[in-house]
């Protein structure tokens, strides 16, 4: 009897649907299924997520490609795919854009998919998703039978609803449907903690877990590790997600208004309050407020927020009548505020107050590949933005990215490849149809501490032995910014330019300093 293929390939997967797997090895399985019943030289499962197909597995494809977001209105082959009911396959000489072209891992290089084919997935008659198949070969699909390919993908359809099923993805994905189209009112594009790394996934475990409660949450980190982001995650989380998530950045605002942005103000309360003002605890009434850098709020206001805290009762400055709010308080900050309360700059009562839930954001140089996702979302952010074609990393330039100690984080690394994508351009007469970023475009810095510091440090101010870690960080930063505004001839926004930091940061710790 002649073995059947498609039963061969579909009976262990039908196995697998009763075995306790996660999502992360369900998925690569059912990939790997795929690749031996249809060989190719990639393939992906995408879950759509609004209007944009987000990576759940692949591969055969660049490990980026998982941290891509791929806007259907931008990719014309995979709205022509989601627009159909069955499978698809395009012509080899189709003139649609490819969003894989440069992505195909292997001994290709660079070179543009050839031939690709895919199918819809559909959970209870709704579209979920897609399933991807592409070839360097384009004679790879000629003869495959479609109805096969429809077989697989109903089965596929049953192990993405097995795996929700039991990891309760259900839920989220409609949590996160519901948080793609708040952001949409508010932002152009949404905003998402992207990584599969077992730090971030902790991370998001805390986040699910807080954000059900209506406990207050300190998120701590270096800057530039998302902590809005977060914020933003866990307001999502919550009952309060319908209502609004106010942010503010406390070391944005000069200390006269601070109060006047907190709890608002009534008209003639100072000059220039010309009318009534509502602050932002009444603007957040019912949600959430998100106290950025909340080490820098001066004492005196920290003991008026102490109290909003504690009774949920306010007063405008100028005003004597108490307002009610029901706001719950996410606050952040990259500074060691239990340090800043044995130094007397942060009072102890608030501190515990606020940090009911303490929840560190790890540095990306502790997670790992989540480095490479993430310059895939902004590689496909920047691709949008510059009209390519295809934007990919070399794998050298994949190798420096992974190699790199990122002290500026998320945010860098995101600057980091814009700045890329624009030279790499340059360097090119005509307009490519694949970029490719290499690592002279990246232009990675070489650090010197030791250079460095012997070159602050010395010999003005020298540190005594046995001084405090926290005092040894404020001679530094005053050396640092003294040196930097007598180079740029006072300029306080040239000092803050070259330093990396905004203007209003920079006074505010000068201040703090004793630098006039």
């Amino acid at each position: 009897m002649t073995a059947n293929p498609l039963l061969e390939t579909l009976i262990p997967l039908v196995a697998d649907l009763s075995r306790e797997l996660d999502d992360g090895e369900r998925y690569r399985r059912l990939l790997a299924a795929l690749r031996q019943l249809f060989p190719c030289d990639a393939v992906a499962l995408l879950r759509l997520d609004g209007e944009v197909l987000v990576p759940l597995a692949v591969e055969g494809l660049s490990p980026d490609t998982l941290g891509r977001r791929f806007r259907v209105s931008e990719h014309p082959r995979l709205a022509a795919l989601l627009e159909h009911a069955g499978p698809t396959r395009f012509a080899a000489d189709c003139g649609l854009p490819d969003p894989y072209d440069g992505l195909v891992e292997g001994l290709h290089g660079h070179l543009e998919v050839h031939d690709c084919l895919g199918c819809p997935l559909y959970l209870d008659e709704q579209l979920w998703g897609l399933l991807t198949l592409d070839s360097l070969d384009p004679a790879s699909f000629g003869r495959l039978d479609l109805d096969s390919l429809e077989a697989f993908a109903s089965l596929a359809a049953a192990t993405v609803k097995v795996s929700q099923r039991i990891s309760g993805l259900a839920q989220r994905v409609e949590a996160e449907r519901q948080l793609t189209e708040l952001y949409k009112q508010a932002r152009q594009q949404p905003r998402e903690l992207v990584g599969q790394s077992a730090a971030l996934r902790k991370l998001q475990d805390e986040i699910r877990l807080v954000g059900d409660s209506p406990l207050t949450v300190l998120i701590t980190g270096e800057t530039g590790v998302g902590k809005e982001l977060v914020a933003e995650a866990i307001h999502a989380a919550s009952p309060r997600a319908q209502r609004p998530l106010v942010s503010i950045n406390c070391a944005a605002l000069p200390d006269a208004l601070v109060e006047s942005e907190l709890f608002g103000h009534v008209r003639g309360a100072f000059s220039g309050a010309m009318s009534e003002r509502s602050g932002k605890f009444e603007l957040a009434d019912g949600g959430s407020l998100f106290l950025d850098e909340v080490g820098e709020l001066p004492l005196a206001i920290q003991a008026k927020l102490l109290r909003v805290l504690q009774s949920g009762q306010l007063q405008r400055v100028g005003s004597d009548r108490e307002h009610r709010v029901d706001v719950r308080v996410i606050a952040a900050t990259n500074r060691d505020l239990a340090a800043e309360v044995r130094a007397g700059r942060f009072r102890a009562d608030l501190y515990h107050r606020l940090s009911v839930y303490p929840l560190p954001v790890p540095p990306l140089r502790e997670r790992g590949r989540d480095v490479l996702l993430l310059a895939g979302y902004f590689l496909e952010e920047n691709r949008a933005r510059l009209g390519l074609r295809s934007l990919r990393l070399s794998p050298e330039a994949q190798k420096a990215l992974l190699g790199h100690d990122w002290p500026g984080n998320v945010r860098e690394l995101e600057h980091l490849i814009g700045r890329a994508a624009i030279k790499a351009l340059a360097r090119h007469g005509e307009r490519p149809r694949i970029l490719s970023l290499d690592v002279q475009d990246l232009d990675l810095p070489v650090s010197d501490t030791s250079a460095t510091v012997d070159t602050v440090l010395a010999p003005d101010e020298p540190v005594p032995e046995g001084v405090e870690l926290r005092t040894a960080v404020d001679v530094f930063q005053r050396q640092l910014i003294e040196q930097c505004l007598a180079r740029h001839q006072g300029k306080w926004a040239d000092a803050a330019r070259e330093l990396g930091v905004d203007r209003a940061n920079l006074s505010r710790l000068a201040k703090r300093l004793g630098i006039r």
